[in-house]
C-alpha cells in the first residue's frame, strides 16, 4: 500500500481522538535539530502571536484485536486497514514539519497483536524522531492500556504529554459495549503516568538535565451519549481523575454513531449530544477554574444541566439564596459564582475596590457582562436602577441571552481559549 494511501486511512481513523489541547510545555530549538515547542501551541487552535497551531494526527495503526461497539476500528468493523512503519511515520512527519504543514504531532493507536506490541512500535517512531530527525517539536501520545509499565515510561520520556482515554463514564457501561476492557486497566497507566511523572520532578531536583517524562502531563476523553449515565456522574467522575491522577485536562466526546449494535443508540434520527459536551467543557471550566465542586453544580435532584442556560446560570438560579452579592464587599469566591463575572473581572473589581466604590458603570468599564449579572449583584447595597424581575423572568432572559450566543445554525458554540473571553462567566 501506499504511503498516503495509508495517511488516508489512518488519518480519517483518528478524526474521533481529542487533541484541542495546549501543549503546556516550552522547548526552544536546539543547534542541529528541528522544532519548537511553545506553551501556547494548539492543536487546530491559536498561539498568542496570532499563528495557527497543528498537529498531524494519525493512528499508528487502525488493526484492533478488541470489538468495541462505539469504536469505528472494532475488530467487526469491515473498514480498510492499514499500518505505518516507525520509520514510515517519524519520515512522514518530518517531512510534513519541513513543509510548514505541522509543528506537532499526535499519535494514537488501536491495539496490534497486544498493548506491548503496539507501544513498541509507537516507541521506536517517537525515538526515530526525536534521536535519529532531532525533531524538538510538541508530541502528544496515547498510552496503550495493559502495556507493560516500563514501556509506557519510556514513552513518556519521548512525548511531552501522554494520554489515557477511560472511554466510557462507568464501569457497568464499559463491560456492556467493550468487553475486552476493564476499569482497572485503563486507570493502571493514569496511576504509572502520575507516579512517573513526580519521579521525573524529583530527578530534576538533584540533575537539572535528567529526562523529563511527560512534562506537559497528561489527559484523558470519555464519549458522552453512548451510555446513560447522567451529568453529575460523568462531572463526578472528571473531578476525581483531576483530584487522583492530576490530570491536565478531561475531554468530552459527543457520540457520533458508526454502529447499528442494539447496545447503542439507534442511528436513525440520532443526533450527536454536541450541545450537551458543550455544557460538559463549561462545567469543567468551572471545576478548574471558578472553585466549584461537582457536588455543587449537581446533585440529587438536579443529575442533568438544563441545555437553555449555561452551568452557572443553571446553577445560580437553583440557589437564589446566594444571591444578591455585594460586589464592594463580596469574597473573590463569591464573585467567581456570579454569572456574567469571570476570573479576570473578579481580580478586577477587587483592584478597583481598593481606590473607590465600584459602581454599576465602572463594572461596565471592568468589562463585566451586566446583561448577566445585573440580577445577582448590587452596588452599594442597591440594585440596577429600575430592574425588576422574578425569578421566571430571569429565567427567560438568561436563556434568550445563552441563544443569542449559540453559532448560527447550530445548537452549540465551541469554548474561547482567550483571556477576554471567558466561556463560563
Amino acid at each position: 500500500m501506499e504511503l498516503m494511501d495509508k495517511l488516508t486511512i489512518l488519518a480519517d481513523a483518528a478524526k474521533y481522538d481529542a487533541a484541542c489541547t495546549s501543549s503546556g510545555v516550552a522547548r526552544g530549538g536546539r543547534r542541529g535539530g528541528v522544532g519548537t515547542t511553545m506553551v501556547s501551541g494548539c492543536c487546530h487552535s491559536f498561539s498568542a502571536d496570532g499563528r495557527c497551531i497543528s498537529l498531524l494526527k494519525v493512528l499508528m495503526t487502525n488493526h484492533c484485536r478488541y470489538d468495541c461497539a462505539y469504536c469505528v476500528n472494532r475488530r467487526s468493523n469491515d473498514v480498510p486497514r492499514a499500518a505505518f512503519t516507525p520509520r514510515e511515520l517519524a519520515e512522514l512527519t518530518i517531512q510534513f514539519y519541513r513543509r510548514n504543514y505541522i509543528e506537532g504531532l499526535f499519535l494514537s493507536s488501536a491495539v496490534l497483536r497486544d498493548p506491548d506490541y503496539t507501544t513498541e512500535r509507537m516507541i521506536e517512531a517517537l525515538r526515530l524522531l526525536r534521536t535519529e530527525y532531532r525533531f524538538g517539536g510538541y508530541i502528544h501520545a496515547k498510552a496503550i492500556p495493559g502495556a507493560d509499565p516500563e514501556l509506557t515510561y519510556r514513552l513518556g520520556l519521548l512525548a511531552d504529554r501522554l494520554s489515557v482515554n477511560i472511554e466510557l463514564p462507568s464501569e457497568a457501561s464499559l463491560t456492556r459495549l467493550a468487553p475486552d476492557k476493564t476499569k482497572a486497566a485503563i486507570l493502571a497507566p493514569m496511576a504509572q503516568i502520575r507516579d512517573g511523572a513526580e519521579r521525573s520532578r524529583q530527578e530534576l531536583k538533584l540533575y537539572r538535565h535528567a529526562p523529563q517524562f511527560a512534562p506537559a502531563g497528561q489527559s484523558t476523553q470519555m464519549i458522552v451519549g453512548a451510555s446513560p449515565e447522567s451529568d453529575r456522574h460523568i462531572l463526578t467522575l472528571t473531578e476525581g481523575l483531576y483530584r487522583k491522577y492530576g490530570l491536565k485536562r478531561v475531554f468530552f466526546s459527543a457520540y457520533i454513531p458508526v454502529s447499528d449494535s442494539a447496545l447503542l443508540p439507534a442511528r436513525e434520527g440520532f443526533r450527536p449530544p454536541l450541545l450537551r459536551e458543550h455544557r460538559l467543557y463549561q462545567a469543567d471550566w468551572l471545576l478548574r477554574f471558578y472553585h466549584f465542586t461537582a457536588g455543587e453544580l449537581l446533585d440529587e435532584g438536579h443529575q442533568n444541566f438544563d441545555s437553555a442556560l449555561d452551568p452557572k446560570a443553571d446553577w445560580a438560579l437553583r440557589h437564589m439564596e446566594f444571591f444578591p452579592v455585594e460586589v464592594n464587599s463580596a469574597a473573590y469566591e463569591e464573585l467567581l459564582r456570579v454569572p456574567g463575572i469571570g476570573v479576570r473581572n473578579a481580580r478586577r473589581i477587587l483592584t478597583a475596590r481598593r481606590v473607590g466604590p465600584v459602581t454599576f458603570e465602572g463594572l461596565k468599564r471592568l468589562g463585566v457582562v451586566l446583561k448577566r449579572a445585573q440580577y445577582f449583584i448590587t452596588c452599594g447595597g442597591r440594585m440596577l436602577p429600575g430592574l425588576r424581575c422574578s425569578p421566571e423572568g430571569v429565567y427567560r432572559r438568561l436563556a434568550g441571552l445563552e441563544r443569542a450566543a449559540l453559532t448560527p445554525g447550530e445548537e452549540f458554540s465551541q469554548l474561547t481559549l482567550f483571556d477576554g473571553e471567558e466561556p463560563a462567566s
